[in-house]
């Protein structure tokens, strides 16, 4: 059998985080996958609290898994061979190849990160084994000097792995001439000459109007004008990574059926909820610190946490656990999904200060459970089927800890052990499974709960629609031939 040839790379930085790298390396990937050419998606580091299970173990940010659903591959710790989970404002937790591998305070990162470049590189070297195209996503911006000698996650990984750089601006925020033009000034020389050309994204009205623009960015930095990409409305169809894509400010429910979930600082994993925004019926309000929880709401949801001793504590501080008294006494429902189920029952312990400091606390006590965080990541996906009535699932677990005392069962998985918990009233339930809102089956039970109307609407069939609308959007306005002439073989050493 003859040998792949070598695999090409094009990485997709940004001027700033949220400027549309993901979703660009998205319709990239589905773009040339539709083409015929094996395409892997790679991160070499990731901050997010929004993770999926991999397919070989482990976890990776959600905008790698959705990447590789893109290219219609399964996803790969070695797409985001580098995971850091913020805990708190100055730390996070540091995941390398999906296994944690410790906690560190943003400081003490940075001495870490170049012990970490092997683990990116052989990450890298293993997915150009297997593919004809490589899609590289940067993180935050490309401009942070103050951080480049330690960089592994922008121009540090590009002059490692040899690989060309495209420049993302995002002109719906504003200043994007500025932002283009001020990063050619600000990085070193032989950073800026990997960058062959820059992208101009998320461009609303006119293009004719920024054809002026295009060419002063053009003259200021040397580099080629690859495109002015439209706003693609649909963006919001598919899962969110970052918690700058949730909605903010008051909202009121217009005669739907509301959902309002808890957004406590460390939230995780909200993209639970992505469906639920998306149903015709309902009105998924987020409730911010600061924020009562409206009178008007069906359900409760407390999310996933990556710190949930200290959103529980949050919780408290934001009045929500009087909130939630109230909601229950005029007969609505509340959902607890993992960090979301421990708070509710009566106690979490913390004895090894896994989250955070070690710690013992009473819960919401809304569930006859209790919680020890101990014991290695469970990080897996699973089948099963509700307790009561038997309404099927498809979902993954993600948790630190070990939960106890439910006499009555939320969930059966596939492999016969129970999971969760349900109160006397049947209204307030939790369990440790991501992905139930994601799974129409069990999305419609829920509905059909707090009295929502019916829908016929299939979730996983829309985000493939929009995957493919993205593409189309993408080869619309970018000369995708020209990018993969753009794209080089990487340089790989032996091992990598």
């Amino acid at each position: 059998m003859p040998d792949r040839p070598v695999a090409r790379a094009l990485m997709i930085q940004g001027t700033g985080s949220d400027v549309g790298k993901s979703l660009l390396v998205a319709a990239l990937a589905r773009a040339y996958t539709r083409r015929g050419l094996a395409v892997r998606p790679f991160k070499p580091q990731n901050m997010s609290n929004n993770a999926a299970v991999a397919a070989d173990g482990g976890e990776i940010g959600r905008a790698q898994a959705l990447q590789a659903r893109a290219a219609r591959v399964a996803p790969s710790v070695h797409m985001n061979p580098i995971l850091l989970k913020p805990q708190s404002d100055v730390g996070a937790q540091v995941v390398v190849q999906g296994r944690i591998v410790g906690n560190a305070k943003a400081r003490e990162y940075q001495t870490l990160k170049p012990g970490l470049m092997g683990a990116v590189l052989q990450s890298f070297g293993r997915l150009a084994a297997e593919a004809d195209l490589l899609l590289v996503e940067g993180a935050g911006s490309a401009s942070e000097v103050n951080l480049r000698a330690a960089d592994i996650a922008n121009m540090g990984f590009a002059r490692a792995a040899g690989v060309p750089v495209v420049l993302v601006g995002d002109i719906d925020r504003g200043g994007v001439i500025a932002s283009l033009v001020g990063t050619k000034a600000v990085i070193d020389p032989a950073d800026a000459a990997m960058i062959v050309g820059f992208i101009v994204n998320r461009f609303r009205g006119d293009p004719a109007l920024f054809a002026d623009g295009m060419k002063l960015i053009e003259r200021h930095t040397g580099w080629h004008a690859l495109g002015l990409v439209p706003f693609f409305e649909e963006a919001n169809r598919l899962p969110a990574e970052d918690a700058l894509g949730l909605p903010t400010g008051p909202r009121t429910a217009d005669g739907k059926v509301r959902i309002a979930i808890l957004a406590y600082p460390r939230i995780s994993n909200f993209d639970d909820f992505d469906p639920l925004r998306q149903e015709p019926g309902i009105d998924v309000t987020f409730v911010y610190p600061g924020d009562a929880i409206p009178g008007d709401t069906a359900l409760v949801v407390l999310p996933g946490s990556k710190a949930t001793i200290a959103d529980l504590g949050a919780l408290r501080a934001a009045g929500w656990e009087v909130d939630l008294r109230a909601h229950l006494r005029r007969g609505g429902h509340v959902l607890g999904v993992c960090g979301g189920y421990q708070m509710l029952g009566r106690r979490i312990a913390d004895p090894d200060g896994i989250e955070g400091p070690p710690a013992n606390v009473d819960g919401l006590g809304l569930l006859d459970v209790e919680t020890v965080l101990t014991g290695d990541k469970v990080l897996v996906e699973v089948t099963g089927a509700t307790a009561e009535d038997g309404v099927p699932f498809k979902g993954y677990e993600m948790h630190v800890g070990r939960t106890t005392g439910a006499a009555r069962p939320l969930l059966f998985l596939g492999n016969g052990m129970a999971d969760g918990a349900v109160d006397d009233s049947g209204r307030v339930a939790g369990c440790y499974i991501h992905g139930l809102m994601t799974d129409d089956r069990q999305r419609r039970h829920w509905l059909q709960k707090i009295g929502a109307p019916d829908t016929a609407f299939d979730y996983e069939a829309g985000v493939e629609t929009t995957l493919d609308r993205l593409a189309d959007h993408i080869e619309k306005h970018l000369d995708l031939d020209r990018l993969l002439t753009l794209a080089k073989a990487p340089v790989l050493t032996p091992g990598q």
